[in-house]
């Protein structure tokens, strides 16, 4: 179909390869973290890598109960700030390691004797040279404008990282599931997505909600088909859209809802009944079955028991998504007049 077709299908491979690439440096972070009596983090990171900082926050909060802020790191390379870490590690996260304001960030948190650690799928960049630890996404060359692979690569180190960090006893076994389950969704799900997706070949505009551990993955969907089809998107959380966004929502409007199982998965279905109410046009996608057979648009996806690990599953649908729009559209996914595949922010 298209190179990011197949980056997007890689995606099963690269995860099953992290643990064994990264294992030594995920036990000698941990080990620092913990000697140090460390007790927060702050990441850095733009666009994408924002989004799986995101998860990222959620996760070690649930499994850790570890406090993460999401940095500003133009503060620091435009403002001129100096944080005070304190008890901090620091985790610049960059798919080509070349952002200058998160590696500002992270010199300056070396010069403080501070823990810090590069997530990166270039070993030679700079951000991986610069930190005291580099953590490979392992994903190969990513060619299309749009990151895939180099998403779930990154989420998957950092769920990596928080299962040795916290010693969480249920998150090990459920990260090892993830890879043959979603090279066993890969297997029959771009079909499906396909079909729905020549539903809305005239499609302008569309919302994307989610909410806790979906949240990140409505940000990142609605960039992936901006980016790729040209057209309006939002992704909001579902508590927040209530707060305002819902106003903006017309009958026949598309919205998407991630409903994964778990604590918050009430908050999805209350969503879905209210924008029945109004008469937009809703896309679940789930993990619930009889949801996904309720629904008259909807994508079932995997479900390992836990809302852990679902944003796996949901992602790569929704790059799917934004891809197979794109074939619709007769639009070229993989490049753009406006969007450069390597951003150095500054």
């Amino acid at each position: 179909m298209s190179l990011l077709f197949d980056e997007i299908m890689q995606q099963p491979n690269v995860l099953d390869g992290i643990k064994r690439k990264n294992k030594e440096k995920f036990v000698q972070i941990a080990d620092e973290f913990r000697n140090f009596g460390l007790d927060s983090i702050y990441f850095v990171a733009r666009g994408t890598s924002d989004h799986a900082c995101i998860y990222a926050q959620y996760l070690f909060a649930i499994c850790g109960g570890i406090p993460c802020t999401l940095g500003t790191p133009s503060a620091v390379s435009k403002y001129g700030a100096e944080i005070k870490f304190s008890n901090t590690a620091v985790i610049g996260v960059s798919q080509s390691g070349k952002a200058e304001d998160v590696l500002s960030v992270i010199r300056q948190a070396n010069a403080q004797g501070k823990l810090t650690v590069a997530v990166t799928n270039d070993e030679d960049s700079p951000l991986a040279k610069e930190a005291k630890y580099h953590l490979f996404c392992n994903a190969g060359d990513e060619k299309s404008i749009a990151a895939t692979k180099t998403f779930t690569s990154q989420m998957y180190i950092l769920a990596q990282l928080c299962a040795e960090i916290t010693k969480n006893e249920t998150l090990p076994a459920l990260l090892d599931k993830v890879p043959l389950a979603l090279g066993s969704m890969l297997s029959y799900i771009p079909a499906s997505v396909a079909k729905i997706c020549e539903r809305y070949r005239y499609l302008d505009s569309a919302f994307v909600l989610g909410r806790g551990m979906t949240y990140p993955i409505a940000l990142e969907g609605a960039l992936k088909i901006l980016e790729t089809n040209k057209i309006r998107m939002k992704g909001n959380a579902i508590s927040d859209f209530y707060h305002g966004p819902l106003a903006q929502v017309e009958e026949d409007s598309l919205v998407i809802v991630l409903a994964a199982e778990g604590p918050v998965y009430d908050d999805s279905i209350a969503m879905i009944e209210r924008l029945h109410e109004i008469g937009a046009e809703v896309l679940v996608i789930t993990d619930n079955e009889r949801l996904a057979e309720k629904e008259r648009f909807s994508i079932k996806v995997p479900n390992l028991g836990s809302d852990l690990v679902s944003p796996f599953f949901m992602a790569p649908v929704m790059q799917l998504f934004a891809c197979c729009l794109a074939d619709v559209k007769g639009i070229d996914p993989n490049s753009s007049a406006v969007l450069k595949k390597i951003t150095i922010t500054k």
